[in-house]
């Protein structure tokens, strides 16, 4: 007698659960490895597996930040945009392959003909392979490697032509930049919900996602100051509950900024805006209405505004907060781990370490009193 096929009588051609996200190929892969296990285990056996498949599928969607997401398909299609242009197939990755893109992406990968910045050619790749191996294409480790060393060779001829791409390393706020703040923005409500955006967010180094996600909840009086619990955090060092000070000088001080801002709110607005439950910062448009919650593009946008506003320098981005506490910080003598803690870093981050460096680079010369 002919034994039935072990997915054929569980039913495990397409388990449940199975997300559609996975294309033809992977489908295949976990077919042909759920056939394995019954053969191995047995049929329970295999559908108490593939379900946790299933459930390690979705754990890990969920935990997948928003901007990741989006950085996977934005790859991708420079990926299939790339394949477009060579005739390569888009389910394969080999080492030439590999070296062909980020060559292609350095000489015309964008949509208008040019190159890419190496910065973002390196997130392309990146997210190029996390995208072919979803789709059930294997990728060597090696074969990456010789792709991002390639990259980087590229980059540095680059340099050596005098040919510099990308925006750079966003532009540090400054305690100045503060000051200048306080002076130009009007005595309305706009004026001061952007004093609390950007005092508050210089003092827990946001990101233009974090006071986009905060709720009115999330922002607490305390004694000495405000407890800023920081939820949209990618890492688990990023969220946090941020401790924010009164300031000496009231002119700048992010808590009284913060008050001011939100008796104003529950004085003009609708009362809805001043429930706990409403978004802490909110989108006003310029006849003095609220619009909603901000998101993170409009942070980003306004904190550029105000900064012009201002007359600073260089305008401000929706970095610039963040760079300012690590910055700022070490020039003031904080200790590295509380400026982590603080700023929803690891402790010795790379990425704080580097905004702890001095922009000018004559005051933290490694050779200055050395003759």
């Amino acid at each position: 007698m002919t034994a039935e096929p072990a997915t054929a009588a569980i039913g495990l051609a397409e388990p449940d659960g199975f997300s559609p996200a996975l294309d033809t190929a992977a489908a295949a892969e976990r077919q042909a490895l759920i056939e394995r296990w019954a053969e191995r285990h047995g049929i329970d056996a295999a559908r108490r597996l593939a379900e946790a498949e299933d459930l390690a599928d979705s754990v890990a969607a969920e935990i997948t930040p928003d901007n990741t997401v989006d950085t996977y398909r934005k790859s991708w299609t420079v990926w299939t945009r790339f394949c477009a242009a060579t005739g390569l197939p888009e389910t394969e990755a080999t080492r030439g392959s590999l070296v062909a893109f980020v060559t292609w992406m350095l000489r015309e990968g964008q949509q208008n003909g040019a190159g890419y910045a190496p910065s973002s050619a390196s997130t392309h790749l990146a997210a190029a392979v996390v995208g072919l191996r979803q789709r059930g294409v294997t990728v060597s480790g090696d074969d990456q490697a010789k792709a991002r060393a390639a990259l980087e060779g590229l980059a540095v001829r680059l340099l050596q032509a005098g040919e510099r791409r990308g925006r750079g390393q966003a532009v540090g706020g400054t305690v100045e930049g503060l000051y200048a703040i306080a002076r130009t923005s009007p005595d309305t409500l706009t004026g001061d919900r952007d004093k609390a955006l950007v005092f508050t967010g210089f003092h827990y180094a946001s990101r233009s996602q974090d006071p986009a996600g905060l709720l009115a909840a999330d922002v607490v009086g305390h004694p000495r100051g405000l407890v800023v619990s920081v939820l949209t955090g990618k890492t688990k060092h990023s969220v946090r509950d941020a401790k924010i000070l009164y300031a000496g000088d009231p002119v700048i001080c992010p808590v009284r900024a913060w008050s001011a801002y939100r008796a104003r709110l529950a004085a003009e607005a609708d009362p809805r805006w001043s429930a706990s439950s409403a978004p802490a910062f909110v989108g006003i448009d310029r006849w003095g209405n609220v619009t909603g919650g901000m998101t993170p593009d409009s942070v980003t946008r306004a904190i550029t505004r105000i900064s012009a506003r201002a007359g600073v320098p260089i305008d401000w981005t929706g970095h610039s907060l963040r760079i300012a506490l690590a910055s700022i910080g070490r020039t003031k003598g904080k200790d590295a781990v509380a400026i982590a803690d603080q700023g929803g870093w690891a402790r010795h981050s790379r990425s704080m370490l580097a905004y702890m460096q001095r922009e000018d680079g004559w005051d933290d010369n490694a050779s200055a009193g050395l003759t």
